[in-house]
């Protein structure tokens, strides 16, 4: 029986379909492996299997679990670097004797031993200081104000070397002038003149045309300050074959010193007085005198200032014109004295006026008092009665130097005090405003004390003495009556340390 046409159709798709060949199968991507994981551990971790039937095995599954994860990561071993080892070459040891240059026998030399002696150089100094010269002369070839701070220090700490500077110049002062040295060039054959510095040789050979001065300072009789006005030096223990030569024809080599510090208007610009002539080429430091000067002048100026501050606030002269003080200040030294000088006694006339920076002054005044003899006698001796004391900020001494009185008290340092003084020589040659202004704003030392008060005060002290001896006496018999020792007794036996005659004299309780 012939089938249907939409039935034919339908089998013949369906033929169709079944001989159409499948598409091709696609590759499946490769998934790249992590470096930092071992993958054989990650795989016993997945497949661990625990017991879920109870509690402590489920804990101690995941504790297992916890210990083995740490393991799936890899750690990266750390290489060290290789040592290389370097082979030692052997050296005869004839070799190395005549590798090295001989040195001289210097244990007779003088030159060493008094260079050695005034903290100098060696003559055979390690090849480090050899550098750190050149670095110095290098850096002395800039200009001051080119030099970096760390420059600066190296200057400073090279002329610190030198005994002629660290002897005569404070290390603070030392140090201000070294940021201002420079360096000079001088060929062979030139007159060096050193009337407006001073001058150290740090390369080269130099002869003077004068007489050789071996140290002279020019020391002023000045409390203020130790630093000479003025020193010219030259160093002759740098010369080996004859240290201690001087005149005219020693030669000046390396590190000698020649000039002065000193501006003295009356040496004439041609003075031969301190000049030296080159021998060869010659590199020469030079401190100029005017900036030694101009420390100077700063630093009076900075002791004035400091000065008028101190006797500004001294209670007599809070309103005096500042005009007035300064005129006080030009003739003021610093002066120091230690504890328990005496500055004055009752009945002498002082020599200067005080005016105390630091520290404090005891006041004492004189007392007939009586003092009790072992014969029962009685003898009259003179006591000192402390009445008060000076501190800072406070004078004393105007009225006994102007009008010539003696002092009523005696005055006494209690410890180290500086003072800023004006010598009876200098008041008297004030002017007669000054003096007299000075008369109407201070008083006596101690003025307003009399008799009386120091009667009173003396019979309170002596008071309490007696007191404080009777109660000491009290206290001392009863803790020692019928043989009571403090430290021993009811609650404290320590026969062990007791000496043998007190024993028998401690009452048992």
């Amino acid at each position: 029986m012939p089938m249907s046409s939409l039935p034919a159709a339908i089998l013949s798709h369906m033929i169709a379909v079944s001989n159409v060949p499948p598409p091709p199968l696609r590759s499946i991507p490769n998934l790249q492996k992590s470096k930092n994981i071992d993958y054989g551990e990650l795989n016993a971790l997945c497949h661990m299997r625990g017991k879920q039937h109870s509690r402590t095995n489920i804990l101690s599954a995941h504790n297992v679990f916890m210990k083995q994860y740490p393991k799936i990561f890899l750690q990266k071993k750390v290489r060290l670097p290789k040592l290389f080892k370097e082979e030692e070459k052997r050296i005869r040891a004839k070799d190395t004797e005549e590798s090295k240059p001989p040195q001289p026998d210097d244990s007779h030399n003088i030159a060493i031993h008094v260079k050695k002696a005034r903290g100098g150089r060696t003559l055979y100094g390690p090849k480090k200081y050899e550098e750190t010269v050149v670095q110095f002369m290098a850096i002395l070839k800039k200009l001051p104000i080119h030099r970096t701070p760390f420059e600066h220090n190296i200057v400073w700490k090279m002329l610190k070397t030198i005994p002629d500077l660290t002897s005569q110049l404070l290390d603070e002062h030392l140090k201000i002038l070294s940021k201002n040295v420079i360096s000079e060039t001088w060929i062979k054959g030139s007159t060096v003149i050193g009337n407006d510095g001073f001058y150290i040789i740090l390369k080269g050979l130099a002869r003077p045309q004068t007489q050789i001065y071996k140290n002279l300072i020019e020391e002023h009789d000045s409390t203020t300050s130790f630093i000479p006005q003025s020193f010219h030096s030259f160093v002759f223990s740098e010369d080996i074959r004859n240290p201690l030569l001087t005149g005219v024809g020693h030669t000046l080599g390396q590190w000698s010193t020649f000039g002065t510090l000193e501006v003295a208007a009356h040496i004439e610009p041609e003075t031969k007085e301190y000049s030296v002539v080159t021998e060869e080429d010659c590199e020469i430091l030079k401190i100029p005198a005017n900036n030694y000067a101009k420390l100077k002048t700063e630093k009076t100026k900075l002791e004035n200032q400091h000065k008028v501050k101190l006797i500004h606030k001294c209670p007599y002269y809070v309103e005096w014109p500042t005009l007035s003080i300064y005129e006080l200040v030009t003739f003021t030294k610093w002066k120091k004295f230690p504890p328990g000088h005496v500055i004055v006694e009752t009945g002498n006339i002082i020599s200067f006026v005080a005016y105390i920076n630091s520290g404090y002054c005891k006041i004492y005044r004189n007392i007939i008092g009586f003092s009790k003899l072992q014969s029962r006698k009685v003898k009259k001796i003179q006591k000192h009665v402390y009445m008060g004391r000076l501190n800072e900020k406070e004078s004393f001494g105007e009225i006994s130097v102007l009008l010539h009185i003696p002092f009523t008290c005696t005055i006494v340092t209690g410890e180290d005090v500086e003072m800023a003084i004006i010598e009876d020589k200098d008041l008297h040659a004030l002017d007669p405003v000054t003096k007299q202004l000075m008369l109407q704003t201070a008083k006596p030392t101690f003025g307003h004390l009399s008799d009386e008060d120091v009667k009173k005060e003396y019979l309170q002290k002596e008071q309490k003495r007696e007191w404080k001896s009777f109660k000491d006496t009290t206290v001392k018999n009863s803790l020692y009556h019928n043989g009571i020792i403090p430290g021993f007794g009811k609650w404290d036996h320590s026969y062990s340390s007791i000496r043998r005659h007190l024993k028998d004299t401690l009452v048992s309780y």
